[in-house]
């Protein structure tokens, strides 16, 4: 069944002006909402500032039916405090794979919010449960899980947790396809379903890197070339970024048990610093972006 579509909310929120945050906050842009991107200091913001505009601008060059570059920058802006999410109907949170350092950003973002407003998280392995522990109103939290890169992307995950309100997951799937993507709707369990499989996927082919079975761009090959997947495992890891790989992978060992054990190799790359696309170096070579 395809899920109708509900316009976005007139004002939105995000929690951290990253990669994925900045992705997210073009993405509401683009479908009409107004944006405020919340950083930890002034120079993190003017560098979440200056993503989303390239980001904006580099849709319109492509595609000037999105709107007017003038009109999109507009309507966003970054701060520094959680009090500007003041009036937002909805704030998803984007701040790395650590679950004080996202609860923290979730309670700071709940006290300032209305008692309607939705919450979300964009995490990709978090449990639900855990991160709604300490909220006011769990009922009004639910996870948006984005994929990388979020304007590209047509997935998200909507994740709901024990306590989330049904109109709201109804609402969350509206604005999923309002964004011009499409939901999948999941509860509440380890590794939710795409980072569970892609992880798994992603595990095996480093390992068979490390065994020597054969090159990351064969393997990927056969990935691309046998399976129809439209990017292998390896390149994939190295686009989400070898390090929130791994952060994910010990979060499913710990819960699921050693099928997800992170392999050696991948540890050793990670303390190397080769991150992948975003370093220049994973399992392949990337030029800057």
């Amino acid at each position: 069944m395809t899920d109708a579509a509900t316009p976005v909310p007139g004002r939105v929120g995000v929690i951290g002006g990253g990669r994925m945050g900045a992705g997210i906050a073009h993405a509401f842009v683009v479908a009409g909402a107004r944006v405020v991107v919340v950083e930890r200091d002034e120079v993190t913001a003017d560098a979440a500032s200056d993503r989303i505009l390239r980001s904006l601008r580099a849709s319109v060059d492509r595609d000037g039916s999105v709107g007017s570059y003038d009109a999109l920058a507009a309507a966003v802006s970054t701060a520094t405090d959680a009090s500007s999410f003041r009036g937002c109907e909805l704030v998803i949170e984007a701040v790395p794979e650590d679950p004080a350092l996202k609860r923290d950003a979730l309670a700071r973002a709940e006290a300032v919010l209305g008692a309607g407003a939705a919450l979300a998280t964009n995490t990709s392995s978090i449990p639900i449960g855990d991160l709604a522990a300490n909220l006011e109103r769990p009922g009004r939290f639910l996870g948006l899980h984005f994929f990388n890169p979020v304007p590209a992307s047509q997935l998200v995950e909507v994740v709901v947790g024990e306590r989330t309100d049904a109109a709201l997951v109804d609402d969350a799937r509206g604005w999923v396809t309002a964004l011009g993507k499409t939901p999948v709707v999941v509860r509440d369990a380890p590794g939710f379903a795409s980072s569970r499989l892609g992880v798994a996927l992603g595990l095996e082919a480093i390992r068979m890197v490390e065994e020597g079975v054969a090159s990351p761009a064969d393997i990927d090959a056969a990935m691309e070339l046998g399976y129809r997947h439209p990017i292998g495992p390896l390149r994939t890891t190295d686009l989400v970024g070898l390090d929130v790989r791994l952060g994910i992978a010990e979060e499913l060992h710990a819960r699921l048990g050693d099928r997800f054990a992170p392999p050696d190799l991948l540890r050793r790359m990670v303390a190397d610093g080769h991150l992948g696309r975003k370093t220049g170096r994973g399992f392949y070579e990337w030029s800057p972006s």
